[in-house]
């Protein structure tokens, strides 16, 4: 029996990287190109820089319950994006496996721009870890990302996981150390192509890409691949009023495809997103 548990936990720990960081399921559609995008209250997990291009209230929820069929992999996350006058504050947790093996997280999460082209943001997380029959663990870990609008439709970003190497009981690398930079380009107002390339220091370099259409006014169609490891994805928004509803579907070599769906509520968002921020910086 505790060799069962062994491999299963095993198992878990190398797909946990899955959902350690990059949730949302409009940026899993967009096979998580969206660096230099990061325009929403998950970008305290994806990109803290990017809050504060919102000047309004946000609250997010993500959940995927049995990803490729598996709940052993059942992960949530769970966002809250709040503006002010000295910057934008944000505050995540996440949940991820099930009674032998779970991981839990709580995030901080600070953006402050300057003259609305520059953008810093930082994120404190806490994470801990529960094997049944093993104990716990907990550790702390900084994160730090930036974006800058080079010209009004074409922005640079960058983000960096696990700056500080924490990892559980002195064991290297448990927790992801990753570089992420990119590029978006607005083709059209309603039109962004996004790339990407991120680097997990015990992996190759991947690249990403994802194209993210708000085809008419309530519905934003999305797509992307990645390589290393190779993977295609692609996904829906249903933007009605405040509300916006995300579902993607993504796809494993070895697992075949699996689906993820998030929901987000805005407060005091006048127009649709990317009205909103182009219009609270400025941008005609």
């Amino acid at each position: 029996m505790k060799q069962s548990i062994t491999i299963i936990i095993i198992y878990l720990l190398t797909f946990s990287a899955y959902s350690q960081y990059n949730p949302g399921a409009k940026q899993i559609s967009l096979s998580n190109s969206d660096v230099a995008l990061s325009n929403d209250v998950f970008s305290i997990f994806n990109n803290p820089a990017g809050l504060s291009q919102m000047n309004w209230r946000e609250v997010g929820i993500y959940y995927s319950p049995a990803p490729f069929g598996l709940t052993e992999l059942s992960n949530g996350f769970i966002a809250y994006h709040e503006p002010t006058d000295i910057g934008s504050f944000s505050l995540g947790g996440m949940t991820y496996g099930f009674d032998l093996f779970r991981e839990t997280k709580i995030a901080l999460g600070y953006s402050y721009n300057y003259n609305k082209k520059f953008f810093f943001g930082t994120t404190v997380n806490y994470q801990t870890v529960s094997i049944k029959n093993y104990g716990n663990n907990g550790v702390l870990y900084l994160n730090l990302g930036g974006l800058a609008y080079i010209a009004n439709d074409l922005r640079l970003g960058f983000y960096l996981h696990n700056i500080n190497r924490a990892s559980y009981s002195n064991t290297e690398n448990q927790i992801p150390v990753v570089i992420n930079a990119g590029i978006s380009y607005d083709v059209i107002d309603e039109l962004s192509l996004n790339f990407a390339v991120d680097k997990d220091i015990k992996y190759k370099a991947s690249f990403q890409f994802g194209i993210n259409y708000d085809i008419v006014e309530y519905i934003s169609l999305r797509t992307g691949f990645s390589n290393e490891p190779s993977r295609f994805s692609a996904g829906i928004g249903i933007n009605y009023l405040n509300y916006s509803f995300d579902y993607a579907i993504f796809n494993h070599n070895d697992l075949g495809f699996t689906h993820q769906a998030g929901i987000i509520v805005s407060f005091g968002r006048e127009e649709n997103r990317n009205k909103s921020i182009r219009k609270n910086l400025g941008i005609e």
